[in-house]
């Protein structure tokens, strides 16, 4: 008889020619051509300190699979940015505000959902910040400046995304989280606790949201070689000793957030959810 098709997803299908009780036998794989599984065509993205670092691979990454990007950051640099990736041929544009303060992040979130005519499909929430001390002599300005940009931005963010996504139906929410989520580094204690919170922020928010369309995840960079850990490269003892731990053999790069932030962002990563991704070159493993 005429071959039965099941169809896997959207994008795979058998071709099965013949059934032998409870069993098919695949004899051909195709592919539906016009639904690439990384595609990102259309869809409209919010990158948080998307101007530099890390947020500048993974902002450069969305728009090259065809999204269109607002880059929302804290200095006149995130302009500039967008202005070289819409002279690059990409969508992409900036807003500028303080993303510790919370009525200047509502009117940048507002600010940039216009820009996207009233739909979002995927929010990066990567802006973070640094201080360093001894914790018995860390600062209380330091510890809630930390907190506000690490933590509280990343939760109202999520919510303000969350109350547009839940109509449409779908959406992608990415954190970025660190290898503190894990553990507890050194002289760090307002970023370890932000980074700490963030993957539990993020397995709480999958729990109301899966099931209503949104995928909520985190990203955890291992040691990358960027500005905030300048200081960790110039320790030379340190740096050797994180080297040493990494199987990779090397620090990593923004070029190390794109595949990932591209996964979570599409389709392929739809029953990807609560999930906290190392990249870290294998340094959790060893």
């Amino acid at each position: 008889g005429d071959p039965a098709r099941i169809a896997i997803g959207r994008q795979l299908s058998f071709d099965v020619l013949e059934t032998k009780g409870t069993n098919t036998v695949p004899v051909a794989v195709s592919f539906d051509k016009g639904m690439g599984m990384f595609d990102l065509n259309g869809k409209k993205a919010i990158v948080t300190g998307g101007n530099k670092g890390l947020g500048l691979g993974m902002s450069q990454a969305l728009c090259k699979q065809g999204a269109s990007v607002v880059i929302i950051g804290s200095s006149e640099v995130t302009y500039t940015c967008a202005e070289t990736l819409r002279a690059a041929g990409y969508e992409a544009d900036g807003v500028v505000c303080d993303l510790g303060n919370k009525e200047e992040l509502e009117q940048g979130f507002a600010q940039a959902l216009e820009i996207h005519e009233g739909r979002l499909d995927i929010l990066v929430n990567n802006a973070g910040v640094q201080r360093r001390a001894k914790a018995e002599e860390f600062s209380w300005e330091d510890w809630r400046f930390v907190l506000q940009v690490n933590l509280d931005a990343v939760f109202l963010l999520c919510q303000l995304a969350a109350r547009v996504m839940l109509k449409q139906g779908a959406g992608k929410i990415i954190n970025i989280a660190s290898m503190l989520s894990y553990f507890g580094g050194i002289t760090v204690p307002a970023y370890a606790a932000s980074k700490g919170a963030i993957a539990q922020l993020t397995k709480a928010l999958c729990n109301e949201w899966a099931g209503r369309g949104i995928c909520v995840n985190a990203i955890a960079p291992g040691y990358m070689d960027t500005e905030m850990n300048v200081n960790l490269i110039n320790d030379e003892k340190r740096y050797t000793d994180i080297t040493e731990r990494i199987p990779t053999g090397r620090w990593g790069t923004a070029d190390d957030m794109q595949g990932i932030v591209v996964f979570l962002a599409s389709e392929s990563s739809n029953y990807v959810n609560g999930a906290i991704i190392p990249v870290d070159g294998g340094y959790l493993a060893k």
